[in-house]
């Protein structure tokens, strides 16, 4: 029986498309989900709390709420940052199933996931934000939308 290695792995193109096709049922079944419930009153995990905590205190800029409400796909992408996220991400690895696990995430609140509206992150980053989204109201507009 040999083990698999992702690191000299080929990259296939249909685990590509499958983790593609999961990520848009997720995007999906999120989007119903606010549809029907006001996400103020959602709870995305048992640690909310506690994610929100650590995301506001490793990432005091997004105290804004602003910021949390619109930002770009690029501000998460740099050097600097990704090697923040890893910081935050090694506080919950053993607590979140899949933490790491990619996922769309809506780059501005006020709008539908969409072409020009959504980024690929890992599953925890899409926790930081939404759970700051909701904590703040930002995503209690999308009730009643179809």
């Amino acid at each position: 029986m040999s083990t698999f290695n992702a690191e000299t792995a080929d990259n296939l193109e249909d685990i590509e498309k499958q983790f593609a096709v999961v990520a848009v049922e997720q995007a999906e079944t999120y989007w119903k989900l606010l549809t029907s419930v006001p996400g103020s009153k959602l709870r995305l995990t048992k640690f909310d709390d506690e994610i929100y905590e650590n995301f506001m205190e490793r990432f005091p800029e997004y105290k804004d709420v602003e910021r949390v409400k619109k930002f770009t796909e690029e501000e998460l992408k740099t050097k600097e940052a990704k090697e923040r996220w890893r910081k935050f991400f090694s506080i919950f690895e053993k607590k979140i199933e899949d933490y790491n696990f990619g996922t769309l995430l809506r780059t501005d609140a006020s709008a539908e996931y969409g072409q020009f509206s959504t980024c690929f992150v890992v599953r925890l980053q899409f926790y930081a934000f939404e759970i700051a989204r909701n904590k703040h109201g930002l995503n209690d507009w999308i009730v009643g939308q179809k």
